[in-house]
């Protein structure tokens, strides 16, 4: 077997991605988000006019036109860039944040950086730059995280932790011994803020806690119930070992409604993501109302970026409307209201 520069191994890893999340069987089979598990009080008379329905939020002092986040996917090739492209022209229309795939192979490559150069298509975009904390203890530091940021013209960073998905990943990077320290120095030193993320297996409260102390700004749980990193890995195995792994843990994960719950508590005023296997608009009022600030939402808007920018508008159209017939039928005319007592019910 011909053994890849490290760049283009990290390309043809990002290509498998993309192609094993939109063709294989790779979401949760057994585990879900926990959101079913609550619905919203009817109100038939709201006394509101939908019209006047506000749904606008800000996050890390960002105005949004709406709670939703396109997530983190892809970039580093062809088909990422034009992806990415699709994503960004509709999030500069409808006032969404985003976050692109991991940059490690535009760091590795820096002409593959330009797969994820949108900043000119969405010049008002919340955008999120992206790499593995786990690169902290394989050479990255504060350079490579400031050059991310820069070339992306990124308002934020965003930290992935995924320990499952590299202990089950053909070659994955398994050191994350004093990660933690280091990503309290990145936090202190980086000029925009850090967000710490999981990939879909979620963060418990006592991680929320020192994630916190080490200084980062905001949280996405990412909890379980949507995409399997461990199930997308299994299929692009190179041998038995690995691809039993990938299959033993593919419903491994905290569900994304727990850690929603578990990290408001022991962080009030912590800005805080929820993602993981959110799929419509009611996920997203489910998330708000148990005290997410934002929703994020990948495996949706893959599909639809996938076939066209058209599928993309789409697809952010209905689901604020699915949001705002939440607020409608609850009786409640901004977000907030779905925090109030009674409205969400278990």
């Amino acid at each position: 077997m011909t053994v890849l520069p490290v760049a283009h191994e990290t390309q043809a890893r990002k290509a498998d991605h993309l192609r094993i999340c939109l063709e294989g069987p790779v979401q949760c089979a057994q585990i879900t988000t926990g959101l079913e598990r609550y619905r919203f009080t009817h109100c038939c008379l709201p006394e509101l006019d939908y019209q006047d329905i506000d749904i606008s939020t800000t996050f890390l002092g960002h105005p949004l036109g709406a709670p939703l986040l396109i997530s983190s996917m892809t970039g580093g090739t062809e088909a990422a860039h034009q992806i990415n492209r699709r994503l960004a022209v509709v999030a500069q229309r409808f006032g969404l944040a985003m976050g692109v795939g991991s940059q490690r192979v535009g760091v590795e490559n820096p002409e593959l950086m330009e797969t994820f150069a949108v900043r000119a298509l969405a010049p008002d975009m919340l955008l999120l730059a992206n790499l593995g904390a786990v690169q902290l203890n394989y050479g990255y530091g504060l350079d490579q995280c400031r050059r991310v940021v820069e070339k992306l013209e990124a308002n934020a960073l965003i930290l992935h932790l995924n320990p499952l998905q590299e202990a089950v990943q053909t070659g994955g990077d398994t050191n994350f011994k004093g990660l933690l320290g280091k990503i309290e120095q990145l936090c202190a030193a980086l000029p925009v803020p850090v967000i710490a993320k999981e990939v879909g297996n979620g963060i418990a409260a006592p991680l929320v806690r020192r994630l916190i102390e080490a200084g980062v700004a905001a949280v996405d749980v990412a909890g379980a119930g949507g995409t399997s990193w461990a199930r997308v890995e299994s299929e692009r195995a190179l041998d038995a070992h690995q691809r039993r792994l990938g299959q033993t843990f593919g419903e491994w994960g905290l569900p994304t409604a727990d850690c929603i719950v578990q990290a408001r508590q022991v962080a009030p005023t912590l800005p805080l993501i929820a993602s993981g296997g959110l799929r419509h608009g009611l996920d997203v009022a489910k998330a708000i109302a148990l005290g997410a600030d934002l929703a994020g939402l990948a495996m949706p808007f893959l599909q639809a970026a996938s076939d066209s920018e058209e599928a993309v508008a789409a697809l952010a159209e209905v689901l604020i409307a699915e949001i705002k017939t939440v607020l409608f039928c609850t009786g409640q005319g901004r977000l907030a209201g779905l925090r109030e007592p009674g409205v969400l019910v278990d």
